[in-house]
């Protein structure tokens, strides 16, 4: 008899996870996945766009959230999953990666005593100020099955106490997505429509409410952009949250007086990895695309002062360099200087993921 398995997928970070999964469970006989998709987030036109690139099935759920607070939104994702879960009655439910409805899924499954399944577990940054390393943490703890995209996982999960026999080290969904669409994204004309050279551009994202929340670390931020843009346009799809504040806080002048910072909407899946895939740098806080340009190849600097993906910084492309001005240029001039070391592709992240975590639940 197959397992059925709700498989959830809340923000867009998750779509990238979710889609090699549902591919993997759809060619398994042992395994009848529903796919359930929350609506949580601001860009419904991007969420669709994101599952024909990725060719995710229409979700057989839509919960339909919408954003709000943590606690709103939470509460809502809880309140509609579990209807969801008393009537489909699955066997497991399946949650990816960090978001609200990471947790707010998996505790109504756990409550309702349903096996938990958490994809892209054990990652920590040791910051508790962070939502998502809130979600982490209790996702895992009350998790049946936890499968790890690094060594560092495994190792955080089992200092946590977590049994063993709980824990696989699988590899990364979201490096199965990006591998398979890679030459579907190279036939973007992305760069052509922006008229960008490759290498000798950069790319950023900035979204994290301990950057963009506080005038003085956005200000130094800035600071930072401001001199490397001098050097090469950077290409900056920008979160409306981000937006916002440089209204609010009247950085909207500085902005628009740096000539080479272009401001765009929220890109594609595929014309976003083509312009990472050729650009000379990539300036994030995001954690996925820590991920994404240590495959490429392609130097990151990340605006945190913590990573729950520490291998990105260990093997891969990716230099961890705070929030500070200086800091920041002193790990961009690393890169003009050529001083970084040869990055290396991370333990299993190579496109296998999901069948390996199919092999386990087949067992």
């Amino acid at each position: 008899m197959k397992q059925k398995i709700l498989c959830v997928a809340g923000a867009r970070p998750n779509f990238m996870k979710i889609a090699p999964i549902m591919e993997a469970f759809n060619t398994s006989p042992d395994i009848e996945p529903i796919l359930v998709h929350t609506g949580q987030r601001y860009d419904e036109k991007m969420s669709d766009l994101f599952f024909r690139e990725l060719g995710i099935p229409t979700p057989d759920v839509n919960l339909g959230v919408g954003s709000g607070s943590h606690a709103v939104q939470t509460a809502e994702i809880m309140k509609t999953f579990e209807q969801v879960c008393l009537e489909y009655k699955p066997d497991y439910v399946l949650v990816v990666g960090d978001v609200n409805s990471t947790i707010a899924c998996g505790l109504v499954a756990v409550k309702l005593g349903v096996k938990l399944i958490h994809v892209e577990a054990g990652l920590r940054s040791g910051d508790r100020t962070m939502p998502e390393e809130i979600n982490r943490i209790l996702t895992d703890s009350i998790s049946d099955l936890l499968f790890c995209t690094e060594k560092n996982g495994v190792e955080n999960l089992q200092k946590e106490g977590v049994n063993v026999s709980k824990i696989h080290l699988v590899g990364n969904v979201m490096i199965d997505t990006l591998l398979k669409n890679r030459d579907k994204a190279e036939q973007s004309r992305v760069l052509e429509e922006m008229q960008l050279t490759p290498k000798r551009y950069a790319t950023m994202t900035l979204h994290r409410p301990s950057n963009v929340d506080d005038k003085t670390i956005f200000s130094g931020l800035l600071d930072a952009i401001e001199t490397i843009q001098n050097d090469m346009p950077v290409i900056f799809p920008i979160h409306p949250r981000t937006r916002k504040n440089i209204e609010t806080f009247g950085l909207s002048n500085r902005v628009k007086n740096m000539t080479n910072l272009r401001l765009t909407e929220p890109i594609g899946y595929l014309d976003f990895l083509k312009l990472n895939a050729n650009a000379y740098l990539v300036l994030t806080d995001s954690g996925g695309l820590q991920e994404e340009t240590t495959i490429l190849k392609v130097p990151c600097i990340t605006l945190r002062e913590n990573t729950e993906r520490p291998v990105t910084c260990e093997v891969g492309s990716n230099q961890l360099a705070g929030v500070l001005p200086q800091a920041i240029l002193n790990a961009y001039q690393k890169i003009k200087e050529n001083k970084l070391h040869t990055p290396q592709i991370p333990e299993l992240w190579d496109g296998k993921a999901a069948e390996r975590i199919v092999k386990v639940l087949a067992g």
